[in-house]
């Protein structure tokens, strides 16, 4: 569907904010490449050809028995057993045969009669966010060729836990964002737009609702239902809505003694059609302003509380958890350099992201 003249003069205005423009263009490359995290980072092949026959283990459970094996319970893939049982079509070699024999079969180099030859496609990074690494001495290990980013205090890759993590802090940015938004401005602009005693009784709920503990509120029904993702989203919405009230109600006053809201009036238009159809378009651009506040606001708090161990459940990739590892573990840089310049780069694209749309959304702004 072809955009109208308005948002077409918003997107060359937006464009012509480079910053935002190029900001815009690496965070979509960013976050397009943290949601297919499996097929970047996983401890399981994306695919394997197995007697002839095609299996997909980030998408499907398939227990040892599928390839040969003597266990119910999920294949191991990164075992040598089972990559000799893949690559040799489930030969009774892979588990009597000499020394080396199981090591050769796994890097494929198994020649003979009568043996069905298998292979795997693993992602670039052959670790899940909770993966532990195989590698000798004490964690958190420092980065090599096999971990770019080193691991942390359990001894799991930290490039594979920053992709999920990052993934993980977007989406549950966007969900609290959009949800919390949605209320605090449609109740910024009834407030506004109807005034009075409506104006008065909102006005009085949200300075109790304000004054309540959020951190507490947190703490109380993490004890009682235990920690979890989507009650914490509930939570932050539930107390973070009231942050775009205040500036869209007084758009709304402002704007509802205007001309052209009078006209309508005259006309008969609905006030429903007024306040989110002509109404609101003229507040977006304070509204756009503090847009970039709340999501900096949602992520810094979401770190926050993994920080002190009131966020997200133990077994999530939390970027806030790794900065807990990176001040428990002063002498392993690399875990508070990954945290650092994770943080620095997703925050930076979504403020000057949010700048652009600003500027774009402001009939007074003009690029040269």
């Amino acid at each position: 569907m072809a955009m109208s003249p308005l948002n077409q003069r918003r997107w060359r205005n937006f464009c012509k904010n480079r910053r935002a423009y190029w900001s815009l263009w690496i965070f979509t490359v960013l976050f397009g490449l943290s949601l297919f995290a499996e097929f970047l980072a996983n401890d399981k092949p994306i695919l394997v050809r197995y007697q002839g026959e095609f299996y997909t283990p980030i998408w499907k459970f398939y227990p040892e028995t599928a390839f040969g094996g003597d266990f119910q319970t999920e294949a191991a893939y990164a075992d040598p057993e089972v990559k000799c049982l893949i690559a040799t079509g489930g030969m009774d070699l892979c588990f009597d045969d000499p020394e080396g024999y199981i090591e050769d079969a796994a890097d494929g180099m198994i020649e003979g009669e009568g043996i069905i030859r298998g292979w795997a496609i693993w992602p670039p990074i052959p670790y899940s966010y909770d993966t532990p690494v195989d590698r000798p001495g004490a964690a958190p290990l420092p980065p090599n060729s096999q971990n770019l980013l080193g691991t942390d205090d359990s001894k799991r890759d930290v490039l594979a836990r920053v992709i999920y993590g990052f993934r993980l802090s977007i989406l549950f940015t966007l969900i609290v964002t959009t949800v919390s938004s949605l209320i605090g401005i449609t109740a910024g602009a009834i407030q506004g737009f109807f005034g009075g005693w409506i104006d008065l009784i909102f006005q009085r709920i949200i300075e109790i609702w304000s004054g309540i503990p959020s951190l507490y509120i947190i703490i109380i029904m993490f004890a009682i239902l235990g920690r979890s993702a989507w009650l914490l989203a509930v939570l932050m919405i539930a107390f973070g809505w009231m942050a775009l009230v205040g500036v869209v109600r007084a758009e709304f006053l402002r704007a509802r003694n205007l001309e052209y809201v009078r006209a309508a009036r005259a006309l008969g238009v609905g006030n429903m059609t007024i306040m989110f159809r002509h109404m609101l378009p003229n507040a977006m651009v304070a509204t756009l302003t503090f847009m970039p506040f709340i999501v900096t606001g949602t992520i810094g708090g979401l770190a926050s509380l993994d920080f002190l161990g009131f966020g997200l459940p133990s077994s999530a990739p939390s970027l806030g958890e790794l900065t807990l590892q990176a001040k428990r573990n002063l002498h392993a840089g690399w875990l508070a350099f990954s945290a650092f310049f994770t943080f620095a780069i997703m925050l930076s694209l979504l403020v000057f992201i949010f700048e652009g749309v600003r500027d774009a959304f402001d009939p007074r702004k003009t690029f040269s």
